[in-house]
């Protein structure tokens, strides 16, 4: 979970837990922030790409995780940047500034005046010149942009979750098999070679036959409870800050900034008055509006779809998904579990300790620490695949010696995940979390905050992608955009 630069987190969360929402902000800014490996295609004779070669790219959304993509871009020799978009002028003129000074650096005149800066996406896919885009702009946004830009030719990047609805995800996979564009998720642990080596073990059965996995799902308490305490005259913090979905929470109407298009922020989305805790410059931390259900996805977009993509890809059920959400309330399981169809369970828990003391899955004396993975118990031992927390765990020891891990240390700089991408926009094969992939992780996450949000047990069709017998959840699976947005 992503905290507000400057916010305390209070109230009532595990320390644990404290320390992983602090954590998160800062490994979330580093993962792209890191160098990126270029792929030998994009070079030249003499190492430095050249300029027929390099890929033109276009960033849609410079908030907080949008300016570590743009740093990351400009970084690499072997793509060039045409253009920022973003709705907030401050955001989107500094983007073009850094862009323009950095490349001018480069020059013998020391100028250069060649990225376009635009308020509307859809004009940036209109030039011709571009042939990728990178999108990072809120979650509401991602599928219909992704969709956009296929349709507009490019290739995609986009942020993790790729949808805020099931059906919303389907048609976008449908549209990039449909037009033949790579698509790349972005949920980079899984090309972390550590996270990487970890769920290539279990997969081909290190563990034996997996058991039980365990993530973790935080309600909205640490994530909102400081941020707050202003509006406590207007709503019940407390019930809130116990919610395990996100909600529509009443935030009063605030003078919209000067430069910023909140009408286009709020775009497909359901109408919503600006607040602060939505946007605001400087930026406050990642993700700020994620637990609006209209704007964000709480968990899932924080890091429940890391872990989901981390986890699914070590069970062999990347694209699949679980067979029945069975809520806590049945008392079959002290908290919300996911059923696969062979059987395997994936428990949700709100801090790793619960792993001790419900489940007694691992020894007391286990050390368990780190957000976007999980933890595998296995007929043969357990292992962690956690990044942010410290070396992969796991016993018994002799495992270790098995798997031959160059390193137990979780380095996120490591990843290759964007240069996986560069590489396959010029082969034309297929990434490591191409559309299906992101679709599947995100998914998992939604039936998770159906569940909670339904109050009961579902049982799911990951085929079909329907619920089997409850017409009501069957519902949930889309909702309606706000005119004139449409897929």
């Amino acid at each position: 979970m992503e905290a507000d630069a400057g916010d305390p987190i209070a109230g009532p969360v595990p320390v644990s837990t404290r320390r992983q929402v602090l954590r998160v902000a800062a490994a979330v800014s580093g993962l792209v922030a890191a160098p990126w490996i270029i792929p030998a295609s994009a070079r030249g004779a003499d190492g430095v790409p050249s300029p027929a070669n390099r890929l033109n790219v276009g960033l849609i959304g410079r908030g907080a995780m949008g300016s570590g993509h743009l740093h990351r871009l400009l970084g690499d020799e072997g793509v060039q940047v045409l253009a920022v978009c973003d709705v907030d002028r401050l955001r989107r003129e500094a983007g073009q500034r850094l862009a323009e000074e950095t490349y001018a650096a480069r020059q013998a005149g020391g100028t250069y005046r060649g990225c376009g800066a635009y308020n509307d996406y859809r004009e940036m896919l209109a030039r011709p010149d571009i042939d990728a885009v990178v999108i990072a702009t809120p979650d509401h946004w991602h599928a219909l942009q992704a969709i956009e830009a296929a349709r507009a030719g490019k290739d995609v990047y986009c942020e993790k979750p790729v949808s805020l609805t099931i059906d919303e995800g389907r048609q976008l996979v449908q549209t990039m098999r449909r037009l033949g564009r790579v698509f790349q998720t972005g949920t980079q642990y899984r090309s972390i070679p550590t996270i990487r080596a970890v769920c290539e073990f279990v997969r081909r059965g290190g563990l034996g036959r997996v058991k039980s996995v365990f993530t973790n799902w935080q309600n909205l308490g640490a994530f909102m409870w400081a941020r707050f305490q202003p509006y406590a005259q207007l709503m019940d913090i407390q019930k809130a800050a116990g919610s395990f979905a996100p909600l529509n929470l009443p935030l009063p109407a605030e003078p919209v900034p000067e430069g910023l298009d909140w009408d286009r922020w709020v775009g497909p989305a359901a109408w919503h008055e600006y607040n602060h805790l939505y946007h605001t410059n400087p930026i406050p931390g990642v993700v700020p509006w994620s637990f609006c259900e209209d704007f964000g996805a709480a968990s899932v977009t924080w890091f429940h779809s890391h872990a989901a993509d981390v986890i699914q890809y070590a069970l062999g059920m990347e694209l699949s998904g679980p067979t029945e959400i069975i809520h806590p309330s049945t008392g079959e399981f002290p908290t919300l579990t996911c059923r696969y169809a062979n059987g395997t369970l994936l428990h949700y828990v709100e801090h790793w300790g619960q792993v001790k003391s419900i489940y007694k899955a691992v020894p007391p004396t286990a050390r368990l620490e780190g957000l976007f993975g999980g933890l595998f118990v296995g007929e043969r031992g357990w292992m962690t695949s956690m990044s942010t927390g410290g070396p992969i765990e796991g016993g018994p020891p002799e495992l270790f010696w098995e798997m031959q891990l160059a390193t137990r240390e979780v380095n996120i700089g490591s990843n290759d995940h964007h240069a996986n991408w560069f590489k396959c926009i010029r082969t034309r094969q297929s990434p490591s979390c191409h559309e299906e992939i992101g679709h599947r992780s995100a998914t998992l996450g939604h039936l998770t905050i159906l569940a909670y949000k339904l109050g009961r047990s579902l049982k799911w069709d990951p085929a079909k992608e329907v619920f089997i017998g409850n017409e009501q959840a069957n519902r949930l699976r889309s909702r309606a955009m706000r005119e004139p947005w449409q897929v």
